[in-house]
């Protein structure tokens, strides 16, 4: 068979190599031009060198520019980047946030391609016989392609399912059906559990974490497809869940040991993404955040371009006495690192809760407060070594509750053993006030705080303000309380958007995602049409592809 390494990988320019070069150890460039023959046989710093595309490419997917970390919440209630006056930003990441989706967003491209790279990655190692007759390290890139996958999957539906790395010279994906993709990730992730083994180490999929993915793919089933006609999917999830809440973790007692720089310390976390200084750096999200001057306060040199902000109508969320809300949020008047104000152009560094608008005619340089969640060091440093959580015990607790709520009960669980688990991960930030991290069944079935509506101010600084404000509030949510709690714990962790896509208005199947209004972004009036759940196959993807058809909802092929 006439074979060729695929550089067109679903109408992108990829390669292996190139994918080589933030891998998490020294590589030595001439292991990846050795592997010609099948007859090599290779030493275990080649096999290790060789999985560096796969684990690179992740760390591409979750903070490569234009990233899943950010699309998942940029789409969302609670942060966006808006136009910033003086400074820039704006553009594509205004219509994230008004859901004024297209196929040119960068965003989608590059999580399109980052994707398949890794898969790309993961079939190509898994024609190696010697690979094959390892099942650990076969199902690590099994795992690791179905991770994929699924990120794939939940953000596009309709996308090529493929499991090989050579094809003959002119071949192109099919687009497969979602069922067909669904059951592909169910059979291939129970058929590897095991084999991934008990060992929790950072980059490594171990068994719990496969079982994770699993339950997330039960969890959003119903919301993925549109039907809640069988709710038996949330008991698969707690299936799934008992074997990861049995394994060997606990709650980290303080909630800022999961956001640290290297958190292969915390207990918590079932599976995470390690950045470390030479070789792995990227996590960009305080560059992200923090106003030039703010950097000061940690003693930080590196660039910051302060176009992040946080909605007022999430931050208003929040009680008075939950530590939640200082681990997340700094605000008003900066200080730097010796307690001295922080001054710039003459004006005091005073960060303001409330924003103008997301584009008209902005936002300014101090308004929104600043997220300083993820650890910030001095130096250059900043958060760019910060490892991501990206499965942790308080996730496995808090979709256990979910389940429980929507079943009203599973195998002699009830909706108290949902509120005990709430109630759980509330503990430790309210060290202070013990009696307001208990929760009730009542409050996580009632609706949500969120003054859902649109709220933003037209005027411009100094002059007369323009509020267009409307008034929808969360009280007709179903589980709103719970949504609320989701929020609190997980926020600009990769959860808002997936959250948001599975809580429904009270007497009807629309979402929160498409159905409420926040900040700039208005409520879809057609309370029937949800096609944004899903977003636009990447124009890049169609052009190279002609077998590739649009997402329904998106016009036509290139639009």
């Amino acid at each position: 068979m006439n074979t060729k390494f695929r550089n067109i990988l679903y109408g992108t320019m990829l390669g292996v190599a190139g994918l080589a070069t933030t891998g998490c150890t020294d590589l030595d460039e001439h292991l990846y031009d050795t592997i010609a023959t099948e007859n090599h046989e290779f030493t275990n710093e080649e096999i290790m060198a060789m999985f560096g595309p796969v684990y690179s490419s992740l760390r591409d997917v979750y903070w490569g520019w234009y990233s899943y970390a950010d699309m998942m919440d940029q789409s969302s209630d609670v942060w966006c980047i808006p136009y910033r006056i003086g400074i820039g930003w704006g553009d594509l990441y205004v219509s994230m946030h008004k859901h004024e989706f297209h196929s040119q967003i960068a965003h989608f491209n590059d999580t399109w391609t980052r994707n398949y790279a890794g898969i790309n990655a993961c079939n190509k190692l898994l024609g190696y016989q010697q690979i094959q007759e390892n099942p650990k390290l076969v199902a690590q890139l099994r795992g690791y392609r179905a991770l994929y996958y699924y990120i794939l999957f939940d953000l596009f539906r309709n996308i090529p399912l493929d499991t090989e790395f050579e094809h003959p010279d002119g071949w192109l994906p099919e687009q497969a059906k979602p069922q067909e993709t669904f059951d592909f990730l169910v059979k291939e992730l129970n058929e590897i559990a095991d084999d991934c083994g008990t060992t929790i180490e950072m980059g490594k999929l171990n068994k719990y974490a496969i079982h994770m993915i699993l339950a997330k793919m039960y969890l959003n089933h119903n919301a993925w497809f549109q039907d809640d006609s069988d709710n038996s999917w949330y008991g698969k999830c707690i299936d799934e869940l008992n074997q990861v809440i049995e394994g060997p973790f606990s709650l980290a007692s303080a909630y800022s040991a999961n956001f640290m720089d290297d958190i292969s310390g915390s207990p918590e976390i079932i599976f995470g993404i390690p950045f470390e200084n030479k070789y792995a750096s990227g996590n960009y999200m305080a560059n992200m955040w923090m106003h030039v001057a703010g950097k000061a306060t940690w003693g930080f040199d590196g660039w910051a371009t302060g176009g992040a902000a946080v909605m007022p109508q999430f931050l208003d969320t929040y009680d008075k006495d939950d530590s939640r809300f200082k681990d997340c949020w700094t605000g008003g008047q900066q200080y730097d690192a010796s307690g001295a104000p922080i001054y710039y152009d003459g004006e005091p560094l005073v960060y303001t809760k409330e924003l103008h608008s997301i584009d008209n005619p902005g936002c300014y340089p101090f308004e929104s407060y600043r997220l300083v969640k993820y650890e910030i060091k001095g130096g250059e440093y900043g958060s760019s070594y910060d490892d991501v959580p990206f499965f942790r015990l308080a996730d496995a607790y808090m979709m256990k509750a979910e389940c429980l709520l929507r079943l009203g009960g599973y195998k002699g669980e009830t909706e108290q053993t949902a509120a005990d688990l709430v109630t759980k991960v509330r503990e430790r930030n309210f060290l202070n006030t013990p009696e307001k991290a208990k929760v009730t069944v009542e409050k996580l079935k009632g609706g949500s705080v969120y003054a859902y509506g649109h709220r933003e101010n037209q005027g411009k600084m100094g002059e007369a303000d323009k509020w267009i404000i409307t008034n929808e509030g969360g009280q007709d949510i179903e589980l709103g309380g719970m949504l609320d709690e989701l929020a609190w714990e997980f926020v600009a962790e990769h959860h808002r958007r997936q959250d948001l896509i599975r809580f429904h208005i009270k007497g009807s199947k629309e979402n929160v995602y498409n159905g409420k209004s926040w900040f700039c972004k208005d409520a879809n009036p057609d309370k029937t049409d949800r096609h944004k759940d899903i977003f636009p196959i990447p124009k890049s993807a169609l052009d190279g592809n002609p077998k590739l058809k649009q997402n329904p909802g998106y016009a036509d092929n290139k639009q």
